[in-house]
Order: structure tokens, then sequence, then C-alpha cells
């Protein structure tokens, strides 16, 4: 069995210097930690995976297609793949666990 800590997944994002920190990859899906602090724009683009969003803290207005709702800590999200989806107005630092199914590609 394998367990993620939160403070783990925490400390490997801040030394990895990026967005995003995939801690999983299995055949069918992969994981990772999304962190997006306040005031700033969500770059990603559409997957050609679905997408669970847990949001561990932070506040913001999350977009799929056309409907836009706020989130905050607890909420959990679905975007469909191949489906526009972005976080802003975000006024509390996001820390997000994100769940793509299958695995997306690994970045390069």
């Amino acid at each position: 069995m394998d367990t993620f800590p939160l403070k783990r997944l925490q400390e490997a994002h801040k030394t990895g210097g990026k967005l995003y920190h995939e801690f999983l990859r299995v055949e069918s899906m992969s994981a990772g930690l999304y962190v997006l602090p306040a005031g700033t724009t969500d770059p990603q683009h559409p997957h050609q995976e679905d997408e669970i969003y847990y949001v561990i803290s932070g506040r913001s207005e999350f977009t799929v297609g056309a409907e836009t709702k706020p989130i905050r800590a607890g909420d959990t999200l679905f975007v469909p793949k191949k489906t526009p989806h972005k976080f802003h107005g975000i006024t509390e630092d996001l820390q997000l666990l994100v769940v793509f199914a299958p695995p997306e590609p690994p970045k390069s």
C-alpha cells in the first residue's frame, strides 16, 4: 500500500518549483498536487483525460465550458475530457489534488 501524506506532497511540490507535482502514475490513472497562488491565472488547456479535482485549500472561481461557480476547500470537481476549464479570480492560494484517468501523458 502506498500513502501520500499531504505535508510530504507539499514539500515535494515546493522543491519541484512547478505548479503541478505528479506523485502517482499507474496504468489506469495519474495524480498530482496542483498549486495556484492568489492572483495568478491558471495556464492549463483542455486535457484528453477525465479529471477530478479536490480542493484542499483556497478560494476561486472555476469555469467549465460556459458554467462558472465559486469553489473553496472541501469541494470536489469533475471535468470531462476535452472540456475547456479554468480556475480564475483566485483570492486565496489554491491547493488541489488532481486525478487524471487514464493517466495524463508525462510532461517533458
